[in-house]
């Protein structure tokens, strides 16, 4: 695998990472704000077409039993861990563009005194791997939803 596919499917993966953070918030906050019985009349309306069709539909049974049950507890479990999740995620994005952020002034310090090209090479794929997470991060804050 050459080193521009690498590249591709890392930048691929920071981006789906990115976005699964964002929609974890989102679905953290919505489930904070939504009472139980709006989730239940969502899942109601969801299933409701598909059970006049086969009452026995596995997962349309399976989600309405689940909507059903759905107490409060679990509710702000859910909202929770969803935020929460999201959150770790975005703070993981920020604590490596720190450490990016030393280990390129370490690199750096280094040069200064053995003058090798490697320790450049390095610092500048650094950087541009700092700058392809800062996008990102950008391009995130910008997709969520204000409040």
């Amino acid at each position: 695998m050459n080193e521009k596919r690498i590249h591709q499917i890392f930048q691929l993966s920071v981006l789906i990472k990115g976005a699964f953070a964002v929609i974890e918030c989102a679905a953290g906050v919505a489930f904070a704000l939504v009472s139980t019985s709006s989730i239940k009349n969502f899942v109601d309306m969801l299933t409701q077409e598909e059970l006049i069709e086969n009452p026995n539909d596995f997962i349309a049974t399976h989600l309405l039993a689940a909507a059903q049950n759905f107490s409060v507890e679990t509710k702000n479990f859910y909202a929770f861990y969803l935020f929460s999740h999201g959150i770790v995620k975005l703070l993981l994005v920020i604590g490596l563009l720190i450490i990016l952020g030393l280990f390129i002034v370490y690199q750096l310090y280094r040069f200064s005194y053995t003058h090798g090209a490697g320790l450049i090479l390095l610092t500048v794929f650094d950087i541009f791997v700092m700058g392809l997470i800062w996008h990102e991060y950008r391009l995130m804050r910008h997709h969520q939803p204000t409040k």
